[in-house]
Parts: structure tokens; C-alpha cells; sequence
């Protein structure tokens, strides 16, 4: 591996065009970097809608919003994006998620160090040549936590590795007060959050399941049930909610990302399917189990699950021969043979918090 000697006052561009869990996965590398090089000039490339978890870290200089389901989406825009980054002068580009557009828009801004993966499988490998350092990809082997794999690429500019990844999410003042609009009146603050969705069919359980579990630890805890859940996941929210005894609140579809955070760091337990708000609970320290179908390499808990010190997961191991994700021949099964009951008892671990 060719190693790059900084001078450590370049201006350093990092890009996860990615979704929400993964861009907080990458938190530890924006910390990391600006330890190595405090006076360099870090800027993070982001999609619009996951620039909330990037603005206000106080490891990054600047947040560029590549915006490709909106302004950006044509190819003819993307160019132009890509040639208006020279302006900037970044002399360091390290691309944490594999993607074409990422590649050439760095290739386009011209920033002579372009640091990246070389992807064998799929699509994503064949502008790797606009690249001018490259390791082969290989967390699709699922071997290691998506938070470790990120530091390869750093070895290229001399950043090690932490002895812990620290997770960081911006809790912003007009979020919380958003949130508090929010909430009924009078409140019980004493809450667990549930999200019964997911992006995937092979990564969700049953919404009537989960509200077994949120009826039971109302009942023995008094505690509130509070719903969440956007997009396809506000039809899962009403789900859990309609098959619920308990009263339950549910803020599906009405949470920006800020408004997220300040719910999830006031709850006492997350329980979630394996997506973006078990990685911002577990950046906030809030207690969290993590709920996990498919056994696909690579989409598992080695490299998804929850790193925070009070968090779980629970997967169910079915036998399996090989995992067709949401492809699944057998009814995911694996989700299916997952009962409140075990869910509870991974709950128990946290009754301190329940209390």
C-alpha cells in the first residue's frame, strides 16, 4: 500500500453518500482525521437528506450536500457539481462508500489524491481507474463492523485506527423545541421508542409482534410506547399501533432527524429493526436492541450492529444454507421464529433504565 505523506494543513474532502445509520458509522473517521491533522481543512460530502447528522460536529470544517434525488439527479447536474468543487481546491478526496458518481465528481473537481475502493462485484467497480489509491473492497464479507472497515482507506494518510469508535450525532436546540410540539400534553417522560420498519422486507419484523412487546413493558413499567417510523414505516407504525391494548403515541411520519436525536436520547430503551435510528441511539447513548433477519454476509450483526455499550441484538439462526436476503424462499423464517417473549427477556437486561 502506497503510503501519502500531508503536510497536514491540506484541505480534505471525505464522501458517504450513503444512508443515515452508515453516515453515523463514519462519525469515528471525521474525529479521527482531525486528531491527526488538527489544522487541516475537513470537509464531508453528503447526501440532503443526511447532512443533519454531519452539521454541528465539531470535527468538520465544512458539509457539502450533493443533492441526487433533487437538484442533482441529472447526470448533466452532476457534472456540473462535480466541476464546480474545483473552486474549493481540495488536494485529499477519500470516498468511504463505493459509488461511480462519487468517483467521477472527485475525478471532475480535480483533486490530484483520490482514495477509494476497487469493487469486484457489481457495478460500482468500473470507474475505479478515476481513482489514484485504491484497496479492494471487501466488507461485503462482513467480517468486521462497517465502523473498522472505514479505516482502511485511512492507512493511505497515516490515520490509525481508535481503540474505541465514537459515535457522534448533533443534538440541536430547535429540534428539541420541534419535538416538544410534538409531544401530548401533559407528557410522560418515562418513554420507550419502537420502530417497527425497516428498509428492507428481510430486515423487519412483525409490527403486531413489537406491540406485544410494547404492551408488555407498559404494563410492567408504566412506561410510555412511542412509535416511529417514516415513509413506507408510517404504515408499519399504524400497524404496531392498531394491534397494541396499551396507549401508545405514535410520531411516525412527523420527526426530522433533529427532532430524532432529542427523542431518542430522552427515552429510556430503543428497540428497533436494524436501521439508522439504532446507530443514532447507540451514538447518544440511549439503551438499544437491535432486531436482525437475514444472515447474508455482510448484512449481519458482525458489521450492523449497534456499538454503544448498553446495546443488543437478537437474530434468530434457522439453518440457513445461504441467505437470499429479500429474496427469501422460505417466508424469512428467520423473522417469523422471533417471539416477544425473547425480545422481553433481552429487555430485562435494561430494567435499571426501565425503572
Amino acid at each position: 500500500m502506497q503510503s501519502i505523506q500531508l503536510k497536514g494543513t491540506e484541505k480534505i474532502l471525505v464522501t458517504r453518500t450513503d444512508r443515515i445509520g452508515d453516515v453515523v458509522l463514519s462519525t469515528p473517521v471525521f474525529s479521527a482525521i482531525k486528531k491527526r491533522y488538527p489544522k487541516a481543512h475537513l470537509a464531508v460530502m453528503v447526501f440532503k437528506e443526511t447532512a443533519p447528522v454531519v452539521l454541528g460536529n465539531p470535527s468538520v470544517d465544512e458539509v457539502i450536500v450533493y443533492d441526487k434525488k433533487g437538484v442533482h439527479r441529472s447526470w448533466l447536474r452532476t457534472l456540473a457539481f462535480g466541476i464546480g468543487l474545483r473552486r474549493k481546491k481540495f488536494e485529499v478526496v477519500i470516498h468511504l462508500h463505493p459509488t461511480n458518481r462519487a468517483n467521477i465528481i472527485s475525478w471532475l473537481a480535480r483533486i490530484p489524491v483520490r482514495i477509494g475502493y476497487e469493487v469486484k462485484r457489481g457495478r460500482h467497480g468500473r470507474n475505479h481507474f478515476l481513482l489514484t489509491h485504491v484497496i479492494e473492497e471487501k466488507k461485503w464479507q462482513g467480517k468486521r463492523h462497517e465502523a473498522d472497515y472505514n479505516f482502511d482507506l485511512l492507512s493511505f494518510v497515516d490515520v490509525p485506527r481508535p481503540e474505541e469508535f465514537e459515535l457522534y450525532f448533533p443534538l440541536v436546540s430547535a429540534g428539541r423545541e420541534r419535538l416538544n410540539e410534538r409531544l401530548p400534553k401533559p407528557f410522560n417522560s418515562h418513554y420507550v421508542v419502537f420502530h417497527p420498519s425497516a428498509s428492507c422486507p428481510s430486515k423487519r419484523w412483525s409490527p403486531e409482534q413489537l406491540g406485544k412487546v410494547a404492551d408488555s413493558l407498559a404494563a410492567a413499567h408504566k412506561v410510555l410506547p412511542i412509535i416511529i417510523g417514516e415513509g413506507e414505516g408510517v404504515l408499519h407504525a399504524r400497524q404496531m399501533e392498531e394491534s397494541m391494548k396499551e396507549k401508545a403515541v405514535n410520531l411516525s411520519g412527523q420527526l426530522d432527524l433533529s427532532m430524532l436525536g432529542w427523542l431518542l436520547k430522552g427515552a429510556r430503551l430503543l428497540i428497533s429493526n436494524d436501521s439508522g435510528p439504532v446507530h443514532i441511539a447507540a451514538a447518544l447513548k440511549t439503551p438499544v436492541i437491535s432486531i436482525f433477519g437475514r444472515s447474508q454476509l455482510g448484512l449481519g450483526p458482525v458489521r450492523w450492529k449497534p456499538i454503544s455499550v448498553n446495546s443488543s441484538f437478537l437474530q434468530k439462526d434457522v439453518g440457513c444454507g445461504e441467505c437470499l436476503a429479500h429474496l427469501c424462499e422460505i417466508d424469512f423464517k428467520c423473522l417469523k421464529e422471533l417471539k416477544a417473549e425473547e425480545v422481553l427477556e433481552e429487555a430485562r437486561k435494561y430494567e435499571a433504565f426501565l425503572a
